[in-house]
């Protein structure tokens, strides 16, 4: 079975400093699976109220539309009864931001204000999206939108009209973004399934290739993987026979996870390919053995529906995402005011970009404030060179930004600072819908921005550290040793409910990768305790027995036959 879950002390003194790498920050990826979704989207989202207003001779009014636009880069791998409404939550904060921002420019031109303001929308940006994992891109496109109407000349009689133009974008958006319900309706899910499938596979090759020992990593990202997909189907509609087939695959995703000399990573990678595509699902032929571990998944919904509150948890003392906010609030706050000490016209730049840097630990603060420093200077020259293109007429305008819109999110999949080299002209073009600017003087103030925002950004981090890392590992260890504990429990018993042991088995999936995300965020992070990474491999270890228990005694089949 298991042996007892370790003690979950962790009071060593020692203090450690990271060193700060710099290898490997540039290097490229393969693309994200769903690029060409954000793409597409934002590209239609975008273009039409843009071309629109282009025949109508007001693209005076596209930087308006465009804050609810922008709305279509969120969410794409949700499904989508839950897209539907997590697409609206997003698009309520970006209208509701960008009205606030309106009526506070139309209030006061103090840029002391201004920036003040503007820093702590970032910080509240940051830490709501943080605290309901909205995923990419994050608060940065919310905190752009903001920021930038807040030095936007305004009137109160003029706000009404441009939140009606940001609302109609928005609600363009929410539709593109829902519209390939109609013809693939478990698209997202079955690339999630998909997803777990691979990174299952990839784990059994490690393991058959170099042993068990040195598959760590693999393992992480298979369990994370899996977990995804669990999450990705309980936030579905109705049981579909297709999400039911998906849900099979998933359990023989985890008992390969727990039984990986046996099963066969050639086969989950056919089952993957499958998934992905638009017939159908495979099913596998001994599915019919799993029913009471499906069983669990009615078990699953239930816990979900009553452990709600993400948002007002993320908010509450002690929570780790406090030091995160408040790191955001300093770091804007201060370069944006440097920005402007500085003379430059713009500080708002010098806001989004420390509010861009912001990341989980320092050690990612840094690789991201390196990454956006290097991908903007090659963006600004890129701007430089395509100015004399985009000058030619509003038309040519438009096209250059939706051109550098679908470019971005080609390419920020295989690195930061290469999206963010189509993200730079992007914005400043915009900034020349009104009309148009001049290119050397746009882009010196960008550089400025940047610099100043990224270091202030970086010094901010390093000074506000998140004391409270350290201690969270304790909590997700603490959480582990009882999700273990009730498996162990379940197990031993004679009699046990499958359901039952079902539920507990996932359960104790899930604190593992809530254990391993706890140790990624701490271990970047500065001037803290020393991680208790000794009992954190010893919780590993015996959590993974008892899961490898819970798949021998539930009987659940490793993929390694053929399949129907």
């Amino acid at each position: 079975m298991s042996s007892t879950p370790p003690s979950t002390s962790h009071t060593a003194p020692a203090r450690r400093v990271h060193r700060l790498p710099l290898a490997g920050l540039l290097a490229l990826g393969a693309p994200a699976d769903i690029w060409y979704k954000r793409a597409y989207s934002v590209v239609v989202a975008a273009g039409l109220p843009n071309i629109t207003l282009l025949l109508l001779g007001r693209i005076d009014l596209a930087m308006f539309t465009m804050a609810g636009s922008l709305c279509a880069l969120y969410c794409h791998n949700l499904p989508y009864a839950a897209r539907a409404r997590t697409l609206a939550g997003v698009c309520a904060g970006m209208v509701g931001g960008f009205a606030l921002a309106l009526v506070v420019a139309a209030l006061t031109d103090s840029p002391y204000v201004l920036i003040a303001v503007g820093a702590l929308m970032a910080a509240v940006q940051k830490g709501v999206c943080d605290a309901v994992r909205i995923g990419p891109p994050g608060q940065l496109i919310l905190t752009f939108i903001s920021s930038a109407t807040l030095f936007t000349p305004s009137t109160l009689g003029q706000v009404p009209g441009r939140v009606a133009l940001a609302a109609g974008g928005a609600v363009l958006a929410w539709a593109v973004c829902m519209a390939p319900a109609l013809v693939r309706r478990h698209g997202p899910e079955r690339i999630a399934v998909s997803r777990a499938l691979r990174a299952t596979a990839a784990y059994v090759a490690k393991v058959r290739e170099a042993g068990a020992e040195h598959a760590g990593g693999p393992r992480g990202q298979a369990a994370g993987a899996t977990h995804a997909a669990w999450q990705s189907l309980l936030a579905t509609g109705t049981r579909t026979p297709v999400r039911r087939d998906l849900e099979h695959l998933l359990v023989h995703a985890e008992a390969a996870l727990a039984r990986p000399d046996e099963s066969d990573p050639a086969l989950l990678r056919d089952w993957a390919d499958r998934t992905t595509g638009a017939g159908p699902v495979p099913r596998p032929a001994d599915a019919a053995g799993t029913a009471d571990e499906l069983a669990g998944v009615a078990v699953e919904r239930a816990y979900r529906a009553r452990s709600g509150g993400a948002l007002l948890r993320g908010f509450r003392p002690g929570s780790p995402l406090l030091p995160i906010m408040l790191r955001s609030a300093v770091g804007c706050a201060l370069a944006g005011y440097v920005s402007y000490a500085l003379g430059v016209g713009r500080p708002y730049w010098a806001i989004v970009t420390a509010a861009s840097i912001f990341q989980a630990n320092i050690t990612l603060t840094w690789s991201r404030g390196v990454q956006r420093v290097f991908g903007n200077l090659v963006g600004v020259a890129l701007f430089v060179a395509i100015a004399p293109l985009s000058h030619l007429n509003q038309a040519a305008l438009v096209l250059c930004c939706l051109a550098f819109n679908f470019g971005a999110e080609a390419l920020i999949g295989r690195n930061y600072w290469l999206g963010t080299v189509c993200v730079t002209p992007m914005a400043l073009l915009i900034t020349e819908f009104g009309h148009f600017q001049n290119t050397g003087e746009l882009a010196l103030d960008r550089v400025v921005d940047t610099l100043v925002g990224a270091a202030v950004g970086i010094l901010a981090a390093v000074l506000v550290t998140n004391r409270r890392a350290t201690s969270l590992i304790g909590d997700a260890l603490a959480a582990t040793a009882r999700a273990q504990a009730e498996a162990d429990a379940a197990l031993a018993a004679p009699d046990a409910d499958p359901v039952t042991l079902e539920g507990r088995r996932r359960r104790l999936t899930g604190a593992l990768v809530e254990l391993r995300n706890a140790v990624d965020a701490a271990s970047g992070e500065w001037w803290q305790r020393a991680l208790p990474q000794q009992e954190v491999l010893l919780a590993e270890q015996a959590a993974h027995r008892t899961l490898a228990a819970t798949v021998r005694r539930q009987g659940l089949p490793v993929p390694k036959g053929a399949s129907t």
